[in-house]
């Protein structure tokens, strides 16, 4: 194919900014300081608890830090283990790191590519503290399972909900059902405020906590300038990130109904295609389709260099499906976890953003058939 005849580059991600948006963050940058320099912070904070169902949100730089910040909170530390699945993007195994305790990485399901309830609990041990349920790509864990793994055997439950904006479980959004939930509006989610997080718990005393942590150590009420009760850490999102979010918060639905209407394009046009499997929805969930992801049979003899290449040639961005972290250089690989090793082989992400175009979905789709070809 000639540069001439070279489509238009189709991105995999890219968010949705509106006049809406700007006009927040120009007020922010204007205005925003002084005694008015958390106004969009608490605002965002706010706004984002009621609409998870949580009681307490605190707004943090980025999902890491909010989950490093709780884990400190909770005393996760050395001697502790904490399960979570091998399948995973590295942000949520190094807050685990970073505390002290040690990750224990187990397989995930062949369905929904979350933690195996079977494997969490083969793998709890007396040292075992917590379990992490990552969302991925927005497909929701099975956590009425893992919630009663963990009220067994006295654990706490975390919700990784950093890609699970727009998903719900049984009438409860992703994020409000564990001990704490922890959220990325990094600027490939539905939600963005270009870097940040946020922290959300119905927990008050771990709320407090985590709050005081989040401010060098300073303890709401404090009297006495510059004083701080322990050390803490400076995970705060800025007055301008949160101005951008206010703004995502108040479209919210719109952006999360456009995820799903991406996703059901793909799905209705991919449908008659027996050896390609997508994310799934089970009875009584909402799926918020953040990153819509297929995987091809291993039959099918598919591979993931193979659809790197097709869609390098067809000038379209493909993001390739987690590699196990236990087969990554910090760690020590765990071949029994198989389906966490198996599936990133034969699987890709695809395009997903708001202003994507039916016939852009269309050109993508033709790409990715052509691999069977």
């Amino acid at each position: 194919m000639s540069q001439a005849e070279t489509p238009s580059r189709i991105l995999y991600t890219k968010p949705s900014i509106t006049p809406l948006e700007v006009g927040y963050a120009t007020d922010a940058a204007a205005n925003g300081w002084g005694e008015r320099c958390y106004d969009y912070i608490n605002r965002f904070e706010r706004d984002f608890a009621q609409h998870i169902g949580a009681s307490h949100a605190i707004a943090t730089s980025s999902c890491t830090g909010a989950m490093h910040m709780a884990l400190a909170a909770l005393e996760i530390g050395a001697g502790d283990e904490v399960i979570l699945a091998d399948t995973n993007w590295i942000a949520t195994v190094a807050p685990i790191v970073h505390v002290g305790a040690t990750p224990v990485f187990v397989d995930i399901l062949a369905d929904s590519w979350c933690l195996d309830p079977v494997q969490v609990e083969a793998a709890i041990t007396p040292r075992t503290r917590a379990i992490v349920a990552t969302h991925i790509y927005g497909n929701l864990c099975e956590l009425d399972a893992l919630a009663a793994l963990a009220e067994q055997h006295g654990l706490i439950l975390i919700e990784d909900a950093a890609e699970a904006i727009g998903s719900v479980y049984h009438g409860r959004r992703a994020g409000s059902v564990g001990r704490f939930g922890v959220f990325s509006f990094h600027g490939t989610k539905t939600l963005t405020t270009g870097e940040g997080g946020m922290f959300v718990t119905n927990d008050a005393e771990l709320y407090e906590c985590v709050l005081t942590l989040s401010n060098h150590g300073r303890q709401r009420g404090e009297t006495r300038q510059f004083w701080p009760a322990c050390i803490g850490f400076k995970y705060k999102m800025s007055n301008i990130q949160a101005a951008i979010g206010c703004g995502q918060l108040e479209r919210i639905e719109e952006l999360t109904k456009r995820k799903r209407e991406v996703f059901l394009h793909y799905q209705t046009a991919l449908q008659t295609h027996s050896e390609i499997s997508m994310n799934p929805e089970p009875a009584g969930t909402a799926n918020g389709y953040w990153m819509p992801t297929v995987v091809f049979d291993a039959a099918s003899g598919v591979t993931r260099e193979r659809l790197q290449d097709i869609f390098k040639r067809h000038n379209i961005d493909a993001r390739v499906f987690f590699s196990p972290l236990s087969s990554m250089p910090p760690f020590s690989r765990q071949a029994e976890n198989r389906i966490a090793y198996e599936i990133p082989t034969r699987a890709i992400n695809l395009p997903s953003y708001h202003d994507l175009t039916p016939d852009q979905i269309e050109r993508v789709v033709a790409c990715l058939l052509s691999a069977l070809d």
